[in-house]
């Protein structure tokens, strides 16, 4: 199966069990997101690419309520989860596209996204910041929460069973530790390090992780030294 397809087979269940598989879960969503708000200035056009059932954004809307937001994702049942969660704010817009072939019109003060960009092919990866960095204004940020390998073999290994481990203790159902394992399939991971050499390669000047437990990390791309 496709990613829309996946995910839309478990966009009900996806946000009640989104704890159990990242074990880092408040440090990764929201202390991180509430140390990089406290370091830009507040923008005022945020997008959020792969959206999902708009959790991230959910996190940067409690930090910049003024802001308008454009959630972009290919699963129009993960977007149903995010219109309910939006319901009846004006300035969280919705629109079911793959940002892989074109992102959204016009500029972004922040782009961000959580656990899909891992999902693309290095050569993706590459293309994808590149339109990024050019949507962006001089001094504004793309933020990545994503899912990153080891990068080097005798480590991988250990990364991956040690969170296989996690969730088979963490009361998650065999059937979603098994669509967990399905949806596995489809991920493309590189390193936190492969990732920063690529963001550089596509013209950000400051390129920094400010978070990382395991498979776990959140990379800032800043497109200028400076706020």
């Amino acid at each position: 199966m496709d990613i829309k397809t996946q995910f839309g087979l478990v966009a009900e269940e996806y946000d009640a069990n989104r704890r159990k598989f990242i074990p880092c879960f408040d440090d990764y969503y929201e202390s991180t997101t509430r140390f990089i708000a406290a370091g830009i200035r507040e923008p005022k056009r945020i997008l959020d690419l792969g959206a999902g059932t708009g959790l991230l954004t959910y996190f940067w809307y409690r930090q910049f309520p003024k802001a308008e937001y454009v959630l972009v994702d290919v699963s129009e049942e993960m977007l149903k989860i995010a219109r309910k969660r939006f319901g009846g704010i004006a300035t969280v817009d919705f629109q079911v596209a793959d940002y892989a072939d074109a992102l959204p019109e016009g500029d972004f003060d922040v782009i961000v996204s959580a656990l899909s960009v891992h999902h693309l092919e290095n050569d993706g990866k590459k293309n994808l910041f590149a339109r990024i960095y050019d949507r962006l204004p001089d001094g504004e940020l793309f933020v990545n929460y994503d899912q990153f390998c080891a990068g080097q073999p005798e480590l991988d290994g250990w990364f991956d069973s040690y969170w296989e481990s996690q969730l088979s203790h963490s009361g998650l159902s065999a059937h979603d530790i098994a669509l967990w394992k399905e949806r596995r399939t489809l991920d493309r991971e590189c390193s936190v390090e492969q990732e920063a050499a690529m963001l550089r390669e596509c013209g950000f000047k400051a390129v920094k992780c400010v978070y990382s437990c395991q498979k776990f990390s959140v990379i800032v791309a800043m497109k200028q030294i400076g706020f």
